[in-house]
């Protein structure tokens, strides 16, 4: 048997998934990085405490966001961890309630428009490109139901209000008042 590539069961069966379709999901820019990796291109300077509490597991597009877990108390179980997305242009927000929430959210058809700015389907590399697509996001579809017995989910039907408002109290922490106003306005909260 092989090395297991985390410590969390369900990323290991998403990468075992990810190996065997040519490491790309039908997400649109979702890609996992090295378990562990380094996380001084994470945050730079950022506390010790702060980055304790983050685990960053994958890219979430292509331009450079990603996706962490948010060890929000001291649970065993890091698959059941709220999902942070970081945005590349300083979006920042709770995009799931756990990992299975994210990966139904992962396996959502994006929106038909989103699929014509990304595929040129009047060139025949852009039509093979997005039949490629439409063949891994159904792929993707069957393992969610076979693993975990789950479908897709829309934006629309995440679970994530509780903890936007914990993510916030713990961010104001470490924040300067600056960084607390930017984060508090990003998710939407009341700053109190």
């Amino acid at each position: 048997m092989r090395d297991a590539y985390s410590p969390v069961p369900e990323l290991n069966l998403l990468k075992e998934f990810l190996d065997r379709s040519g490491d790309h999901l039908g997400a649109i820019g979702f890609e996992l990085f090295d378990w562990n990796d380094d996380l001084d291109w994470f945050c730079g300077a950022a506390p010790d405490a702060y980055l304790d509490r983050l685990i960053p597991f994958a890219y979430a597009t292509s331009s450079g966001s990603y996706y962490a877990l948010w060890r929000c108390d001291d649970r065993s179980d890091l698959a059941t961890l709220p999902v942070v997305f970081f945005g590349d242009e300083g979006d920042l927000r709770i995009e799931a309630a756990d990992l299975r929430e994210l990966f139904q959210l992962l396996g959502a058809a994006p929106d038909p428009e989103e699929l014509d700015d990304l595929f040129d389907t009047d060139d025949p590399e852009g039509r093979e490109d997005r039949e490629r697509f439409d063949v891994t996001l159904a792929e993707y579809q069957a393992w969610l139901r076979r693993e975990f017995g789950l479908a897709p989910l829309d934006a629309d039907e995440q679970r994530v209000g509780m903890h936007t408002l914990r993510f916030t109290h713990w961010i104001a922490e470490f924040a300067d008042e600056g960084l607390l106003r930017h984060v508090t306005r990003t998710l939407g909260v009341q700053q109190g």
